[in-house]
């Protein structure tokens, strides 16, 4: 653990020193305030604290102030943040912490005054009724109408992925992968004993084993041949609560693990074999290349600046020209699992997201390529969903993998 909070403590030095000077340039911002109390923190103020910080102190106050040359970083607080932010206010001068925070903004005299409020971005709301109507109210009137909505900071913090991040995230990524690939195996899984909610529970013990965390409960649900097809919602919150494994099924899985304060999201499937069979139906592996043709499908059509409606219709119009039956619903990824950053599609919503979808693309973010296709499998004579989702960096021209994707389906047993 300290070594994982040396990491988080260098990673955030740089992102202090280098995004946040950018996006306040790019947003055209010169000062920026996040305000939070203990145990209500803002979603922003809880990716700058110290790794050794598990929660805002009191109430933290942090400002953000470009001067032209550089990005001063105070906090009006009873305590130095670390060695991120030094304290701006002396208790024992001026009592009151508000009348503080005013009097370092009135020194300043800034244009404009980012908070962290918004309609669209729950992650860039971060300020609470009762803290926004205090500051206005400690603010003095000629300042008051230079506040601004500080969702476009807020959301390009969270989302921008840096050099020394990208150069680990592979590794985090990677060790999802492995735990999925052990679950689905020999090792976890006997036919005819073994349930879904047996694997799920597996799941969330080998993380613990790991000292990792999960930020949600994997979920393990089956298709086969002999059962009708199941509504989408029966794979994740409708599906059976105990399965019992059958040879011949399709097995899927949801599964995310979060280390150094990064997140995976990762959806692959699995057949288990039946007696005497070496290999899956050939429809199936006809049905993941779908799937897989789906991903690049969406993947070719990120372009920075388009939003996140407009990749959707795009991918969507070639995919149905292509005879593919798409569903898609991919959502940035990071330091939070549905993470800031433009929605492409939600599964109830394929003709676009107000709002969340309107956002655009930016380079270096990265995001969780979630989709499924309907794909009729020969040998079954019916349908069923490839459901995938494998995490990718965008940087600015290219979509990468960070970890690669699932092109081969596993099979229980290995052979």
């Amino acid at each position: 653990m300290q070594k994982r909070a040396e990491v988080q403590n260098t990673w955030l030095n740089y992102r202090l020193d280098n995004v946040v000077p950018e996006l306040m340039r790019r947003e055209n911002i010169d000062m920026w305030i996040i305000i939070a109390r203990e145990y209500n923190e803002d979603p922003v103020i809880k990716t700058m604290l110290p790794a050794t910080w598990q929660s805002a102190r009191r109430r933290t106050v942090l400002v953000f102030y470009d001067n032209g040359e550089t990005v001063e970083r105070l906090a009006v607080a009873r305590y130095d943040i670390g060695e991120f932010f030094k304290t701006a206010w002396n208790k024992e001068e001026q009592p009151d912490q508000w009348a503080r925070l005013s009097e370092v903004i009135s020194e300043r005299d800034p244009d404009k005054i980012a908070l962290n409020y918004s309609k669209t971005f729950a992650l860039a709301d971060g300020i609470s009724h009762t803290e926004y109507n205090a500051f206005r109210a400690a603010l003095p009137p000629n300042l008051r109408n230079r506040v601004v909505s500080g969702e476009n900071l807020a959301i390009g913090w969270l989302e921008t992925r840096v050099e020394p991040e990208m150069q680990v995230y592979p590794l985090i990524c990677q060790i999802a992968h492995d735990v999925i690939a052990e679950g689905f195996s020999e090792a976890v899984i006997q036919p005819g004993v073994t349930t879904t909610d047996d694997v799920e529970w597996w799941y969330r013990e080998r993380i613990r084993e790991l000292k990792l965390s999960a930020w949600f409960h994997p979920s393990v649900s089956v298709q086969r041949e002999d059962e009708p097809e199941a509504g989408f919602l029966q794979n994740f919150s409708k599906r059976p609560s105990s399965n019992i494994i059958r040879p011949g099924d399709l097995l899927h899985v949801d599964f995310g693990i979060t280390y150094l304060g990064l997140n995976t999201d990762t959806q692959q499937h699995a057949y288990v074999l039946k007696r005497n069979e070496d290999d899956a139906p050939e429809g199936l592996h006809q049905a993941l290349a779908t799937g897989n043709r789906l991903q690049d499908i969406l993947t070719n059509n990120f372009r920075a600046g388009r939003s996140g409606n407009e990749i959707l219709k795009a991918a969507r119009e070639q995919a149905i020209e292509e005879g593919i039956r798409p569903s898609i619903y991919t959502h940035p990824i990071g330091y939070h699992g549905h993470a800031a950053g433009p929605t492409i599609g939600l599964w109830d919503q394929q003709e676009g997201v107000p709002g969340k979808g309107d956002y655009p693309l930016y380079s270096n973010t990265a995001h969780s390529i979630e989709l499924n296709a309907t794909v009729n499998i020969p040998e079954w004579d019916k349908d069923i969903r490839i459901m995938l989702e494998e995490d990718a960096f965008f940087d600015g021209e290219e979509v990468h993998y960070i970890d690669g994707r699932q092109t081969k389906l596993w099979l229980i047993p290995r052979q």
